[in-house]
């Protein structure tokens, strides 16, 4: 495996597309299914990162910059180099920390590569080729837009501007609000935003709603037609679904896929802005520091007020029919279970499987713990029948559990 990773490390470079990497999987079907998977991957399968191109230039200046949950993060401005395929100007320094530990300073010539091949960072600085002019970076104690004093929190190394109101997070929450994968207004770029927000024309996502088609007119480069067109992009956003607005609110922590764990369990935004951490808890996928941030997000006064103009401007806020999950069948076995699926089956696919017990009101899970509910076991099932047994779990083979798909 070894000398397979070394020859394409070398290969690669002759390809007529960019890799960042190999895939190694276990190639025995038995052993993939006693290596089983964690709720995010295979075990039996992982990814081997190449090691990074990397390329050295000149850091000319460092830039901090605030997004929409108020992360101060420095930025490296540097000589324009090509590396991987493209021209790198910028690349993170991650944070305070981060910058004093690898000693970099403005003037420094630095090493820099692309994370994963996507990513430009800077790696270290060349101090062999210090002249002495180069400069030790201050971080500031309070925020570079609106002065508010920065906060630093015992879990975290970065530091934060607490003001809601920074005009820096307003213009980072409303990118995110008008993202295609949240409400979708196509033409709300950064340079929009930026003016919508540096006139005081826009302070929260409810303000959008009651822009007009002069007020956008008046803005840079918005001839009539251009204005119309967002307006109606905007009218369109109030149909959306609701994970969409879910996602679109920027609660930290809560990603497309949590909006719609969220949405799948409650029908409305209401329900679940009254939801507590523990019912929140409930759902497969949230966990505590997720459950706790939408709790405070909602305990916000702020935040209430602007979902409560969101409703009177006509935002959707109710479940959609398609994001309805299925309903089970009377008295179906399967409801409100956790099943695991282990060893082979003969007669239908693990994906289908799974697909049939969710639609009968059941969950599927890839390892076995006391939430367990049903183990489905076929022809060489090893680790997770034995903890199964010794959980005391009930276990089916496949024709039991064929019957009971047939019953419900």
């Amino acid at each position: 495996m070894i000398q397979s990773i070394e020859k394409w490390e070398e290969k690669r470079r002759r390809l007529s597309y960019d890799t960042d990497g190999l895939v190694i999987k276990v190639n025995r079907l038995d052993l993939r299914d006693r290596l089983g998977s964690t709720a995010k991957h295979p075990r039996w399968m992982l990814a081997y990162k190449f090691s990074a191109e990397q390329a050295e230039t000149k850091l000319e200046k460092i830039v901090l910059q605030v997004g929409r949950t108020g992360v101060v993060t420095p930025v490296a401005h540097l000589a324009p180099v090509f590396l991987a395929g493209s021209r790198i100007s910028r690349a993170t320094l991650h944070n305070a920390e981060e910058l004093a530990r690898k000693d970099i300073r403005v003037g420094d010539r630095v090493v820099i590569e692309k994370g994963g091949d996507v990513i430009p960072k800077v790696v270290r600085p060349l101090v062999d080729l210090r002249t002495g002019g180069e400069t030790v970076f201050v971080f500031p104690t309070q925020c570079p837009v609106c002065e508010t004093t920065l906060a630093a929190f015992e879990d975290e190394v970065a530091l934060r501007c607490i003001n809601a109101s920074c005009p820096a997070q307003i213009k980072e929450r409303i990118r995110h609000f008008a993202r295609r994968d949240a409400m979708d207004v196509e033409g709300l770029g950064a340079k929009l935003v930026e003016q919508l927000v540096d006139r005081d024309l826009v302070r929260d996502y409810a303000d959008l709603y009651e822009l007009t088609e002069e007020s956008i007119g008046s803005l840079d480069r918005m001839a009539e037609k251009s204005a119309r067109n967002l307006r109606v992009q905007i009218e369109a956003a109030k149909r959306r679904s609701l994970s969409a607005l879910v996602f679109g609110l920027g609660i930290r922590f809560v990603g497309a896929t949590a909006a719609r764990l969220l949405v799948s369990r409650f029908e409305s935004l209401s329900a679940i802005a009254e939801a507590t951490s523990d019912d929140l808890e409930q759902i497969d996928g949230i966990g505590e520091v997720m459950a706790n941030s939408v709790c405070d997000f909602f305990s916000n006064a702020e935040n209430r007020r602007t979902i409560d103009r969101l409703r009177e401007a006509g935002v959707n806020m109710t479940r959609l029919a398609e994001e309805t999950p299925a309903r089970p069948a009377p008295g179906s076995p399967f409801a409100g279970l956790t099943c695991v699926l282990t060893g082979k089956l003969e007669a239908i696919s693990r994906g289908e499987a799974e697909k049939k017990i969710e639609a009968l009101g059941g969950k599927t899970s890839s390892s076995v713990s006391r939430k367990t509910g049903l183990l489905i076991a076929g022809p060489g099932a090893g680790s997770k029948l034995k903890k199964a047994e010794e959980l005391e779990i009930e276990i089916i083979d496949e024709a039991e559990f064929l019957r009971r798909l047939e019953s419900a």
